[in-house]
Order: structure tokens, then sequence, then C-alpha cells
């Protein structure tokens, strides 16, 4: 089976990207489930169930968050209502949501998808990521041998670390939150799929899709600066796995950037 893991969507143009590419990418890769980091997706800083139902229309068929989760205070309610948004699963018991989900694919094919939020440099105090993981794979386990994570987190030590804990434990771990691709995908030796961080889903002329001018003055001057989302090339990022959906096991990951413009036709 194929999965595509896409990178944080941001603002409206990371919609735009999704709306235009989405679905063609679905059709030339024969991919079989979409999960989505979407916790930039409005206006750059969290997600509302508008748009969350508008990512699942478009061929989304998991969303995952990360630290922008309580930014839209909307969304607290909405996640006690799906299965279909996600926020780490570290967070404390009480936090409202799921932090994990079995969902069904096509030929019956089940897939397990975890999320969960690095506590390096980062801005809550959340349960320990890896106890957390092993705690959720021997659940999902009992359904289920294909188990996809995204790791939310801002240092590459911390990402590694937890994809060579996850190995042989889950089928992929991708990195999410820096908004910048890395070049490490591989298989690692217990048949883990692993990136430390897929890129993001927005314009790339910015600073991690953000006004490039309003963050170079605010590194120029200390001085603060509203951000606003960026415009001008945008481009969908992300990786495609294909695992044997018996063993769980990755068989293949690549990295998959597809810019969109305005005319609505893509190129790689």
């Amino acid at each position: 089976m194929n999965i595509l893991c896409i990178g944080d969507i941001v603002g409206k143009p990371g919609r735009q990207a999704i709306e235009g590419v989405l679905g063609n990418i679905r059709k030339e890769y024969d991919i079989d489930f979409v999960i989505a980091n979407g916790e930039n997706s409005a206006g750059g800083s969290g997600l509302t169930s508008r748009m969350s139902r508008f990512l699942w229309k478009m061929g989304c068929d998991v969303i995952t968050l990360g630290d922008h989760v309580w930014d839209q205070k909307e969304l607290e309610g909405f996640l006690d209502k799906t299965d279909r948004v996600i926020r780490p699963a570290n967070f404390p018991e009480g936090a409202p949501g799921k932090g994990w989900g079995i969902y069904q694919c096509s030929g019956g094919l089940k897939v397990g998808v975890i999320n969960l939020l690095g506590r390096v440099f980062m801005r809550y105090h959340v349960n320990c990521p890896f106890r957390e993981l092993q705690k959720i794979v021997d659940q999902i386990r009992k359904e289920t041998s294909v188990i996809v994570v995204d790791f939310h987190a801002e240092t590459t030590s911390e990402k590694v670390a937890l994809g060579y804990f996850a190995n042989g434990k889950v089928s992929a771990v991708f990195g999410t939150h820096t908004h910048i691709p890395t070049a490490d995908e591989r298989i690692l030796s217990e048949g883990t799929a692993y990136i430390t961080d897929v890129g993001m889903t927005g314009p790339y002329d910015s600073v991690i899709g953000q006004n490039k001018e309003n963050i170079i003055a605010r590194f120029l001057t200390s001085m603060p600066k509203k951000f606003s989302v960026a415009v001008g090339e945008i481009s969908v990022n992300g990786i495609i796995v294909k695992i044997d959906e018996k063993t769980g096991k990755a068989l293949t990951i690549s990295r998959l950037r597809k810019e969109w413009v305005e005319n609505k036709k893509q190129k790689d």
C-alpha cells in the first residue's frame, strides 16, 4: 500500500496547493491513504473545523497537529467530535481530542496513525513521546501492523532518536514542524521508514511560510513584528511510503514536491 505524508499546510496558499494538486497526486502515485499536518492551515497558526472539512474534501484522510493545536479556540470542541483530526498523543490526560486512531482505507486495509509532540525547545510540557509511543503501538498492533507516526518536534536529535526507538515497532516516522525538508529519508534496519522533516505545503518564497521582510526586520531590530503568511512560489511537500500490509514493514520511501501555480497546472 502507498501512504502519502504531507508536510505542514501553511495558510491559504497551502490550502490552495492542496486543492490544486492532491487529487492528481493520488491518481499518479496510486495513493491509498493521505496523512496531512494541518496545524498551520488557519492563517499560519492553528486549524478550524471549516478548514478540516475542506482538507478532507480535497483528499486528506487524516489531519495531524502540533504545537499550534490550541491557537484556534474553536478547535477544542471539534476535536472531541471527530477522529479524523488528531492532536499530539502525549498531551496530559484531560486535553480535548485524541492522539491516535485506526482508519480503514481501500481494500479494507487498516492504518494506525499516531501524532506526537517533541519536548526539546517546545512551548508545552508534555509527556514523554517515547513512552507514549510504546503504549499506543501495543494497542494498535492488536488490529493492524501498519502504523505511521507524525513526530512534530524542533530538534533533529530528538527526531532521529525517536526514529531509532520506533525502528521495527512502526512502519514509518516522519518529522514535521521545522518547515524545511531534509534529505535523510531511508529505511531503518528493522523496516521502519524515516525522515527528519518532510517540509511544508505553502509559499517557499518566505521564511518558513511567513513574510520574509517582517522576519528579517525582527532579527535586525529585536522588535516585535506581526507575522503574515507569504505569497509567491507555492508547493506541496511530503513523502510517499510503500508498505507491506502483511508485515507492516516499509519497502520504499521517497520525497515528493509538487509546485502549484495560479492556472492550476502542476510541475515537479
